[in-house]
């Protein structure tokens, strides 16, 4: 059977720091097939970010049981270092943290999370906890970027902190306009269609 190789619109923006990398329809990368990843550093070192729709069955009090806060969901942030834990968040005040798009910060105080979680200020809207992250070697991603990987995107907040994790690359798919709308229907396998 032969496909029809559909030609997608041009891309215009580049890789930077709180862009978005949505996975093209067909990535067959298990760790990335129909991701969305924030991107929360980028320069001559290499690249790191989170997969914002792998939510786990893990809670805060799972994984740090001291801190008393066991409600709190935990994403899988990628296939890199899965023992290390990571927030994002909208508290720069309570928490701490570095700006990596408008209103939104990377790290942060875990008893100052603590502290919020007992007070009862705490705002499920607000944050998001990863195990581990995604990451790409300098020019990596690039090379990825070339093989027509992934879509750039800017980082909506909502599909951060609002949007269920199984409807976020639907979602970011049409953040990117009209055009590109055609790549949300697309099924998992071509061979499905």
């Amino acid at each position: 059977m032969d496909f029809i190789n559909l030609k997608k619109p041009k891309n215009e923006l580049n890789l930077a720091v709180g862009r978005l990398l949505i996975a093209e329809p067909f990535l067959s990368d298990p760790n990335f097939a129909r991701s969305v990843i924030l991107l929360c550093e980028h320069g001559e070192e290499g690249t790191i970010g989170f997969i914002l729709n792998r939510s786990t069955e893990l809670t805060l009090g799972d994984l740090l049981p001291d801190l008393n806060t066991p409600g709190l969901s935990i994403y899988q942030g990628g296939p890199v270092q899965m023992d290390t834990l990571h927030m994002l968040h909208r508290m720069p005040v309570e928490l701490g943290g570095n700006e990596i798009s408008r209103g939104v910060y990377w790290g942060g105080s875990y008893e100052a999370l603590q502290d919020i979680v007992v007070s009862g200020t705490m705002d499920a809207a607000t944050l998001r906890l990863f195990v581990g992250y995604s990451g790409w070697s300098p020019g990596q991603l690039e090379k990825e970027m070339e093989e027509g990987s992934w879509i750039i995107a800017d980082l909506q907040p909502q599909l951060l902190f609002e949007t269920s994790p199984k409807d976020v690359w639907k979602e970011a798919i049409k953040t990117l306009g009209s055009e590109y709308a055609y790549l949300a229907n697309m099924p998992l396998s071509p061979q499905l269609n």
